[in-house]
């Protein structure tokens, strides 16, 4: 099963988020692309690259794809181990979730800056990146 990350390549809070996810994927199942590649510009469906409010990861898994707090939740499962616990987080109404989520998508730039380019992977690293 193909587990991808897509995530907005230019944010600096997002790329921390996949050093993180590359350091705590014990099993290596995760897969990363940036939303401004071709790959994901070939990849992901219309309704969501045309989507304004396309926010800084999307996580495809089990043959679909999760948005905002739903994506957050589904990669913690995947973790696993103390990761686990954060499925608690579904206790939570969706829009509690997700305005928590938007808060922090729509400052990303302002409180954690940008990058000029996406970051290039280190060598051992070059197979889990898509793009």
């Amino acid at each position: 099963m193909q587990q991808i990350v897509f995530f907005d390549g230019v944010c600096n809070l997002c790329n921390r988020s996949v050093n993180f996810l590359i350091k705590h994927d014990k099993k290596g199942v995760l897969k990363f692309a940036s939303l401004q590649s071709a790959f994901a510009k070939n990849t992901l469906p219309k309704s969501l690259l045309n989507n304004e409010n396309l926010d800084s990861i999307l996580f495809y898994t089990e043959g679909k794809y999760y948005e905002k707090s739903s994506a957050i939740l589904k990669l913690c499962k995947t973790l696993g181990g103390f990761f686990y616990v954060f499925q608690l987080g579904y206790l939570l109404p969706p829009f509690l979730r997700n305005g928590v989520y938007t808060l922090i998508a729509n400052n990303r730039y302002r409180w954690f800056g940008t990058t000029a380019h996406c970051s290039v992977p280190a060598t051992d690293l070059k197979d889990r990146f898509l793009d």
